[in-house]
């Protein structure tokens, strides 16, 4: 998946939002706005990261002659 799509954004979005919704509704600590924002936010870049691995070496594929 390319990280400069539509289906991508739609994808981070509903990530963080569920990762927000699950720290934020969760969690009984006074400061728990900003750390709901942070856990969601860092995995929305995890999710980036991760997808734009994916994507560079998708397109080098050598590994399918493993044996």
């Amino acid at each position: 998946m390319d990280i400069k799509t539509k289906k991508y954004a739609l994808f981070a979005l509903i990530t963080f939002i569920v990762l927000f919704l699950m720290n934020y509704v969760g969690s009984t600590y006074p400061d728990k706005l900003s750390r709901a924002l942070m856990t969601a936010g860092a995995g929305v870049v995890g999710l980036t990261i991760a997808m734009w691995y994916i994507h560079r070496t998708k397109k080098n594929d050598t590994f399918h002659d493993f044996d």
